[in-house]
């Protein structure tokens, strides 16, 4: 029997094996960078913020390795007949630089947080989102009443959104990935998170608490609309 090539089996066949695990690592890895759903690539200032974060962090995270590792290099010299001081070890290693590093963390995620929280911002938009098993209301106010759409919420690009989340049975959890963090949907409780889109498009948004056998399909899209379309949306035309 003839034996059908495939592609893959042409680029397994170019490729030594030794090199062809870290290309497909690469590509893993590359493709978790993006996507609908990906914290990696951020579209306004607050995901951007949370990006920032964990990449400071990462690299703080990275240093105190180096410096871990590079002492135990120290002590395996010193075992071998080298003189490493005691001071060395107990107040540079384990007092003064791991306090310097968490200063510096805590400083600056203080800091961040202002931004990443919009604390101090006015939205100039406020939307009410109700979780249900296994479905999201987003309801908005206009000049001619109300507005309600499931698993959709419109929002204008460029101007910041405060999303009132509360829930009508169990504990949801309010996410979008590229706008922002995560805020819980309790019953009988509204909590408030800010949410801004840089740039007109689709995003996906989940909810990131396990609420029951429909949790994986309980996502919604949040839709930024330019200023021509949000216009029309406000004076009640079509999304």
């Amino acid at each position: 029997m003839k034996r059908i090539e495939r592609p893959v089996d042409r680029l397994c066949s170019c490729v030594p094996a030794h090199r062809a695990l870290p290309i497909a690592g690469l590509g893993l890895v590359g493709a978790g960078c993006s996507g609908p759903l990906s914290a990696l690539d951020p579209a306004g200032p607050a995901a951007g913020g949370i990006f920032t974060l964990m990449s400071v962090l990462l690299a703080l995270a990275t240093l105190s390795f180096v410096v871990i590792f590079g002492l135990f290099l120290l002590a395996l010299r010193r075992n071998r007949g080298h003189s490493v001081s005691l001071r060395l070890f107990l107040i540079g290693g384990g007092l003064v630089f791991p306090l310097s590093l968490l200063t510096v963390a805590t400083v600056y995620a203080v800091v961040l947080g202002e931004r990443i929280t919009g604390a101090r911002e006015t939205p100039a938009l406020t939307v009410e989102a109700t979780a249900q098993q296994w479905r999201w209301q987003f309801t908005r106010q206009m000049a001619s009443g109300s507005v309600s759409r499931t698993d959709i919420l419109d929002i204008p690009a460029g101007r910041t959104v405060a999303v009132m989340v509360s829930s009508h049975d169990v504990i949801h959890s309010f996410w979008v990935p590229r706008l922002g963090g995560k805020i819980d949907a309790i019953p009988g409780t509204r909590n408030r998170i800010l949410i801004r889109a840089d740039v007109p498009g689709r995003y996906g948004g989940v909810c990131a608490e396990f609420c029951g056998i429909g949790h994986t399909q309980m996502s919604f899209a949040v839709v930024a609309h330019d200023a021509a379309a949000w216009e029309r949306l406000e004076q009640g035309g079509q999304p």
